[in-house]
């Protein structure tokens, strides 16, 4: 799907910035922080690109992908997320070398009952290790 169905489907309006950071998305293939997709830029407005990376959360195109460090990095969701509805509960692997983090949708995380716990709004698995670009 290009970055226009995408928008399309969420029922946002196509905007250049928007388009942009789509592309950034569906070319890393990987899970990027707002730095890196500044980086991406040769002049990006930062309060733009917050926005846009937060409205793009809330439509259920982008997902958080915890990967055990301090720095919030995004992925693009499976085609079944929808807005303020995310079905991102999956391995995410983060390569200790490089610090890519990739999901890994093949391998769901289980949502356990918990005693005392009414219900369980989100878990995560972080995998960490050398991924094959690093390997020996």
């Amino acid at each position: 799907m290009n970055e226009s169905a995408i928008l399309q489907n969420s029922a946002l309006r196509s905007t250049e910035i928007r388009r942009q950071v789509l592309q950034v998305f569906l070319r890393a293939n990987a899970a990027l922080s707002q730095r890196e997709i500044e980086d991406s830029f040769s002049d990006i407005d930062r309060v733009t690109l917050y926005r846009t990376l937060r409205t793009f959360e809330e439509k259920g195109i982008i997902h958080q992908a915890f990967d055990g460090t301090d720095v919030a990095k995004y992925a693009l969701c499976s085609d079944h997320c929808s807005e303020h509805h995310h079905h991102d509960d999956h391995l995410h692997f983060h390569c200790t070398k490089c610090g890519k983090t990739v999901c890994i949708d093949e391998y769901a995380v289980p949502r356990p009952s918990l005693p005392g716990v009414a219900a369980v709004e989100s878990a995560q698995l972080v995998v960490r290790g050398v991924c094959a670009g690093c390997g020996c």
